[in-house]
């Protein structure tokens, strides 16, 4: 069995201390994936890299047979990759605001949560999102698209996280901290 990581997310742990990346992994073979999209807050940044790990022979296979994919489709436009080194400098800055709207915004979602039984929030193991774990009264879908025209507030229904299709509501955590108290008020009223 071959791991592959996708590890756009590993520098946003918000309640944990962050997890041991895959990239160094040998026992399996591995592909560890990541990107300036996520770490460095720039989705037009079309860079990314995937790290080859594991048993050496299979390691060798994998990385010439991912050399030749590279050369025929996976050009990087030069500017990009003259900007890379200095991006990833930077990055640490963005990383910090996104952790900081995320941590406060988790609190306050904690805070609405306690008052009531009927929805609870998976821990969040890193990203910009919380699961949240719902009734199972209707579908993800229906549930999403009531919430959106009923409250005008819009959560991805779990199934476009690979969870079940009902019982799961998937919430973004970077947005104002007044609108994000207010919009959770709207979800977890319509919920009861």
């Amino acid at each position: 069995m071959v791991i592959i990581a996708d590890e756009v997310f590993l520098d946003f742990a918000v309640e944990e201390k962050r997890p041991a990346s895959f990239a160094a992994n040998r026992g399996a073979p591995t592909f560890t994936l990541s990107g300036l999209s996520k770490i460095c807050g720039l989705p037009q940044m079309k860079a990314a890299w995937l790290i080859v790990s594991g048993p050496q022979q299979w390691k060798s296979d994998a990385l010439a047979r991912l050399e030749v994919i590279a050369d025929t489709y996976l050009s990087v436009n030069a500017p990009v990759q003259l900007a890379i080194p200095s991006l990833l400098e930077r990055r640490h800055a963005f990383q910090e605001q996104v952790i900081q709207c995320v941590r406060r915004n988790l609190a306050e979602l904690d805070r609405q949560l306690a008052g009531q039984r009927a929805v609870s929030r998976l821990i969040a193991e890193g990203g910009w999102c919380a699961v949240l774990r719902i009734p199972a009264i209707r579908s993800d879908e229906e549930l999403a698209i009531g919430l959106l025209h009923s409250k005008g507030v819009y959560l991805h229904p779990g199934h476009f996280y690979d969870f079940p299709p009902e019982g799961y509501l998937i919430v973004g955590l970077i947005t104002e901290g007044k609108d994000f108290a207010r919009w959770m008020v709207n979800v977890l009223t319509f919920l009861r």
